[in-house]
């Protein structure tokens, strides 16, 4: 019987479980704690603390699958996905791992065990592959399995040895493909190509990599031995469903089928009819969307966000290509989150917010698609201007890259004009971009860390939850930065700030001011400022360490509250809210979170008053350790950037909040006194901030502004009740006040145009009027040139000011030079505006430019005339 997708997962599982290996969660593929890498794209990432030696593994045998993401490098180009069979953006990465104890012997047999004994796979289809030197390695294949010696290849670094990075942790690696038959070839069609590993068709596919980790390359390149020994493997997960469900296409499984069907559903037009290129496209970049989005990741112009748009954009384009042309990728969630989400439960805590943003991405997409067609008519007209009939290579990828148009697209737009493509500069632009990409997406590896020797140096512990003050020895230190055996100081970590205090000796000649604490992989550095003494007399000796405890009851205060603010945030806007990111400081917070509009001064109010109620209520803050699946099973909320052990710390206000959290916090709610906020504002596509303020501080702020309203009232001899109207009607007043004199303004500048235009220049049958206004509005520029076209008849008016001690520059043409000569009031204006260091443009009719010096604007002006005779004669 044919095991499904899940049913191969758990069989992994159990094998390795049997193997005395720890099964533990993915990581998100939003990195945490890396900004070199866009996603995490290869299941060792989360593992990179452990191979450097700043972080401990919670088992020194461990299997897992990852959740992946490529959009670049070998074999992984986001064009190519769909076109083939097996390449995705996202996928899963089952592997195991030995941190220092089994090694090629185990994780070749193991390997070969799984797949023959297990799995069943025919012995006679599988070959291996080895490092040109790797000796033992091959011996292994030979004496640890039965595969067929003459099965068994060399090849050299490009397809069998792995690095880190740069530098860092690598060595040899061992490939295990299989064979799938001269019928699954999808390069036959290509001269002289030949079937064979590693020949780039879909034949021979490669199932799983076992990398032994023996060597460190260092800062010069320089190979040498490590200490310690690792194994890392990875199986693509979607390729061994194929193979096991006997599919020639990956899409065929049932991990695809579903989400296939309701494609087919949608649009239409069914998947087995045609190419089915859109449907695989469509079904592999929803999985990519959904689970960046979940882990935290939004649709943005830079970074990660700005993959997360193209991806989604393609899948838009390729829906219209199977005639779905309005918002219909966010409709496939819930058949994602119904085959994935019992093994991601992420997609089911986040299914509201991942669905919000796809539909507002989509929705954005349509007008993007209508700017783009803009853009392309605005690159014809300049084409025919200059008589060019090849439509450049730059233009092409901007299309494609900026506004998401296929190639194909522009082609039919540009036969249409009888245009004919530059693909050689389109081919250029993109190679540019996949080598940018693939930078984007290499792994980094950095040895500059705090203290590496984890065999010399011990790990902090941290005692802070229930100590401020304990007894402490220093066994480690760098200038002003060092470790403690044990440690009653925070560090950094979770958004909340690190602990601030003193710590000294008993005889009074050693004192170290802590500045900040830092949390870095298991080990907590304090940075301090020496006060008495040297940090080298005192290492290993007794001292006495005591942490400020104003400033940790301040940044309590403000923990607590934000866990409230949250709860309060999903009760009054909706549960799709999450957090996207946090300070807790001692004098104020700063909470980031996923909402899709400004929220009204009436919901900030209710969010607040909530959060007051349950000050006021004084509810105790219980706190418990337990393991991560029991808290979930709870209700527990956990962060998407948050990196969790197997047991957690559970912070629980009642049954109003309960989040997994390592900070610090009060022991009940009354102790926050008062929480008020005071700002909310946008600060990314899809996320807001609120900032806000506890006790001392916001009563301190309360105190200020009752200030302001008595000395209001003392001014104006107003009541407290009558101020905001009164203030309103002042407001009103002034506005009436200013509309009349901009209107004086007007009428004074008209007659003053008047005067000017009857001396206007003859200029090949048209009148030109260049001349310098005074006003304070841009609106009155545009009113008075929309005045001077009318009073020309046929001409053109350039109008000069200084606006806020900046130059400002208006031209209008009228239609019939528009029509005429083809003189457009763009070019004009991008030409005077080069004189006073700006630049501008606008439409045909009317356009606007900027400026800096603003005393080269006369100067300008008395260029018109010249301006217009150059495009006249061009």
């Amino acid at each position: 019987m044919t095991m499904t997708s899940n049913e191969i997962r758990e069989s992994f599982f159990d094998f390795f479980r049997g193997k005395d290996h720890k099964i533990v969660r993915s990581a998100p593929v939003v990195p945490i704690d890396d900004p070199t890498l866009l996603f995490t794209n290869a299941g060792m990432n989360q593992f990179k603390n452990i191979f450097i030696g700043t972080e401990k593994p919670s088992s020194l045998r461990i299997a897992d699958t990852q959740k992946c993401i490529r959009v670049g490098g070998k074999h992984n180009d986001l064009e190519e996905v769909g076109k083939d069979t097996y390449h995705h953006t996202f996928f899963e990465m089952l592997g195991n791992w030995s941190f220092g104890e089994y090694y090629k012997k185990e994780a070749i047999a193991w390997a070969w065990e799984l797949l023959t004994e297990v799995w069943k796979l025919p012995k006679d289809k599988l070959w291996a592959t080895v490092f040109r030197d790797d000796n033992v390695a091959e011996e292994l294949w030979r004496s640890e399995t039965d595969v067929n010696p003459d099965q068994v290849l060399r090849y050299d670094e490009k397809d069998n040895f792995w690095e880190m990075g740069d530098v860092g942790p690598c060595g040899p690696c061992s490939e295990i493909h299989i064979d799938l038959g001269p019928g699954c070839c999808d390069k036959s069609h290509i001269n002289g190509h030949i079937c064979k590993i590693n020949g780039g068709c879909a034949r021979f596919i490669e199932l799983w990599n076992l990398v032994f980790i023996q060597y460190n390359r260092d800062q010069t390149g320089k190979i040498e031995e490590l200490p310690a020994k690792h194994i890392d493997t990875g199986m693509g997960f979607e390729r061994i469903v194929a193979v096991l469900q006997n599919k020639a296409s990956n899409y065929d499984t049932d991990i695809f089928t579903p989400l296939v069907t309701k494609i087919d559903e949608l649009s239409g037009v069914n998947y087995s009819e045609y190419d089915g290129v859109a449907h695989r496209v469509i079904s592999d970049h929803i999985r990519a969307l959904s689970f960046a989005i979940a882990d935290g990741a939004l649709p943005s112009n830079e970074g990660r966000g700005y993959v997360l748009r193209r991806l989604l954009r393609r899948a838009a384009r390729y829906g219209r290509k199977i005639n779905m042309h309005e918002p219909f990728i966010y409709k496939l969630l819930p058949v994602l989150t119904d085959s994935m989400g019992k093994t991601f439960p992420e997609l089911l805590e986040k299914n509201q917010h991942i669905s919000m943003v796809i539909k507002g991405e989509e929705e954005s997409f349509g007008q993007t698609l209508d700017r783009g067609i803009q853009i392309f008519d605005k690159a014809v007209n300049d084409l025919r201007r200059k008589g060019v009939k090849v439509f450049p290579g730059s233009s092409i990828f901007q299309l494609y890259d900026t506004f998401g148009f296929p190639v194909d697209l522009t082609q039919v737009m540009a036969e249409e004009q009888d245009l004919s493509l530059d693909m050689d500069g389109f081919e250029t632009a993109m190679t540019q971009q996949r080598q940018k990409a693939k930078e984007a997406q290499k792994f980094h590896f950095d040895t500059k860390d705090f203290f590496l020797d984890k065999e010399v140096v011990k790990n902090s512990k941290f005692v802070g939850y229930s100590e401020l003050e304990s007894k402490v020895k220093i066994v480690a230190f760098r200038d002003n930065e060092f470790l403690l055996d044990q440690t009653p100081f925070y560090g950094e970590a979770g958004g909340q700030v690190g602990d601030h205090g003193i710590i000294r000796d008993g005889k009074g000649t050693f004192e170290v001011e802590v500045i900040d604490a830092i949390k870095s992989g298991n080990q907590i550095i304090h940075i301090g400022e020496v006060k008495k003494g040297a940090l080298k007399t005192v290492i290993g000796k007794q001292l006495f360490a005591a942490v400020d405890t104003k400033k940790r009851k301040s940044i309590a205060r403000n923990h607590t509250a934000t866990h409230l603010l949250q709860r309060s945030l999903r009760t009054i806007l909706g549960e799709h809210v999450h957090q996207a990111g946090s300070l807790v400081a001692p004098d104020r917070l700063r909470f980031d979170f996923t909402h899709f509009e400004h929220i009204s001064e009436e919901k900030i109010s209710q969010i607040e008053q909530i959060v007051n109620e349950k000050v006021r209520e004084n509810i105790p803050v219980q706190i418990q350790s337990l393991p991560f699946d029991e808290a979930k099973k709870r209700g527990a909320t956990a962060l998407f950037d948050e990196k969790y052990g197997d047991v957690v710390r559970v912070v629980q206000i009642d049954d109003f909040s309960m989040e997994l959290c390592g900070g610090t916090h009060l022991n009940s709610t009354g102790e926050i006194g008062y929480f008020r906020i005071v700002a909310e504002g946008g600060v990314a596509a899809g996320v807001r901030r609120i900032e806000a303020l506890t006790g001392d501080k916001a009563d301190q702020l309360l105190q200020k502004e009752k200030g302001i309203v008595s000395e209001l009232r003392k001014i104006t001899g107003f009541s407290s009740e009558e101020l905001v109207v009164r203030f309103k009607n002042l407001l009103e007043e002034r506005k009436h006040l200013e509309k009349e004199l901009q209107e004086f303004r007007l009428k004074f500048s008209r007659s003053e145009l008047e005067t000017i235009l009857s001396s206007a220049v003859e200029l090949n049958g048209f009148k030109l009027v260049a001349t310098r206004i005074e006003t304070d509005s841009q609106e009155n520029v545009k009113k008075l040139g929309d005045f001077i076209r009318s009073k020309l008849k046929s001409g053109v008016g350039v109008l000069g000011t200084v606006i806020h001690d900046k130059p400002f520059l208006l031209c209008v043409v009228t239609d019939d030079l528009i029509k005429s000569h083809n003189l457009k009031a763009g070019d004009i204006v991008k030409e005077l505006a080069s004189h006073i260091g700006g630049g501008g443009g606008g439409k045909p009719h009317m356009a606007q430019a900027g400026g800096k010096d603003a005393s080269k604007l006369d100067f300008a002006l008395e260029k018109s005339v010249g301006v217009v005779q150059n495009l006249l004669k061009n």
